[in-house]
């Protein structure tokens, strides 16, 4: 099994699900109503088709391994640039799990609630899904538990929760001491026979909790760095916030703020890692020519997510944030010109977001059976394994699986909007 598998899940998470109304409730006071801004449902459903993309390079192109950074020498580009894109899911929805644990306990209407009992629910919820319902739908098998992207989105809900009650002047102080400093733990490292290693591959350095056995249990996802970002993500909430963006002039308040922060993250990166000072731990080097030189750049690693890497990608989606949100609203821009076809976009987008651990679930378990067949029908052609010989049929795969999956998880996401059942949220 790849030990890169599951490596960019960005599933959804639950309580952003629970949490969304007041999550994409950023409003406008437009005519006699408000109108509801589905910036960041759209920005989940964007990195829940990327995630699929990258999970299809993980069934159909796993003969073509990528380390952890990559091996350039052995890269191509369409491969580098794929698994790149997906570098930005698992920041996005850990960040974006912290905003809506906030805007869950600071509703637009009613006194402000605790979040931390409906974190824990989540986080043991998530926990246990990825050791029941995850793990087997990779390989269709159960000889290796992987603690992986889901099973580290819990552990930091757990986390918040545990700190949820810490002014929130501390509690950013300690997201950022864990972002900006973790890397000076990387010289750090325990034996299997030493007392603090199963702590520390908790924690920081992947590897096994347990490698012998008719069950192994392997950390893919080392959890510190993501307690960071989800701690930046609840201190970040209020600037979602229906309270304080009840108009059309603190709407563009808030896109500046989001602007700004984009800004600073991408700046910091250009100078960190353009004088290699700190944040990477391999330099990036000059290559024979342009590309070579920004795929050196742009090599991040992600076990366990480097400064430079969450500096990149949460940069990013605050710009796309403000994308989304002023151009893909459908409340946005009657009338102009091409408005009604990004509209249509950013509601396509807003579907896949709506939904994202259904979807996450779905998609995997049709890439089981659809890996399954193909190589009953085709056989291996790679060794063991089955897969195709080009980045391109990987991109066409995921395209066909967005435009088929697409319907089912729309009727879904209707049925879980008009639905009482409690169980229908946690989906």
């Amino acid at each position: 099994m790849s030990s890169n598998i599951s490596s960019n899940s960005a599933l959804s998470v639950h309580f952003s699900e629970q949490a969304s109304a007041n999550a994409s409730e950023q409003v406008s006071n437009r005519a006699l109503g408000r109108s509801r801004i589905n910036s960041i449902d759209m920005m989940r459903g964007l990195v829940m088709l990327i995630m699929l993309l990258d999970h299809v390079r993980e069934r159909f192109y796993l003969h073509m391994q990528v380390s952890d950074p990559m091996d350039l020498s052995s890269t191509s580009w369409g491969l580098f640039l794929s698994r790149f894109a997906a570098h930005f899911c698992a920041p996005v929805f850990v960040f974006l799990t912290g905003v809506s644990a906030w805007l869950y306990a600071n509703r637009s209407h009613g006194e402000p609630r605790s979040a931390r009992a409906f974190l824990i629910k989540r986080g043991l919820f998530l926990i246990a899904l990825e050791i029941v319902v995850i793990n087997i739908s990779w390989m269709g098998n159960y000889h290796t538990l992987w603690l992986q992207v889901i099973w580290v989105f819990g552990l930091s809900m757990l986390t918040l929760a545990a700190l949820i009650n810490l002014p929130r002047a501390w509690m950013a102080l300690l997201g950022f001491a864990i972002v900006f400093g973790h890397n000076l733990l990387t010289p750090i490292g325990f034996q299997p026979s030493e007392w603090a290693y199963s702590l520390w591959t908790l924690l920081h350095d992947r590897g096994y909790l347990v490698s012998e056995g008719a069950l192994k249990i392997k950390v893919s996802y080392p959890a510190l760095p993501w307690m960071g970002v989800i701690l930046l993500g609840y201190v970040a909430g209020p600037i979602f916030s229906q309270k304080l963006n009840s108009n059309l002039l603190e709407a563009s308040q808030r896109q500046q703020t989001l602007l700004r922060l984009g800004i600073s993250c991408w700046v910091l990166f250009a100078v960190l890692r353009g004088f290699n000072l700190y944040g990477e731990t391999l330099p990036w080097q000059a290559g024979a020519h342009l590309g070579e030189t920004l795929m050196s750049v742009f090599n991040l690693t992600k076990y366990p997510p480097s400064l430079s890497f969450l500096l990149v990608t949460l940069g990013g989606m605050f710009f796309c944030l403000v994308v989304f949100e002023r151009h893909f609203s459908s409340a946005g821009k009657a009338g102009e010109s091409g408005s009604e076809r990004l509209a249509r976009v950013g509601h396509g987008l807003s579907v896949f977001g709506s939904v994202p651990m259904f979807f996450y679930i779905l998609h995997l378990y049709v890439l089981l059976m659809l890996y399954s067949l193909a190589k009953f029908i085709f056989g291996a052609n790679h060794g063991e394994l089955f897969g195709v010989n080009s980045m391109g049929w990987i991109w066409f795969i995921a395209g066909v699986l967005a435009i088929a999956l697409y319907y089912p998880v729309k009727r879904f996401s209707e049925y879980k909007k008009h639905s009482t059942q409690a169980w229908i949220k946690y989906l």
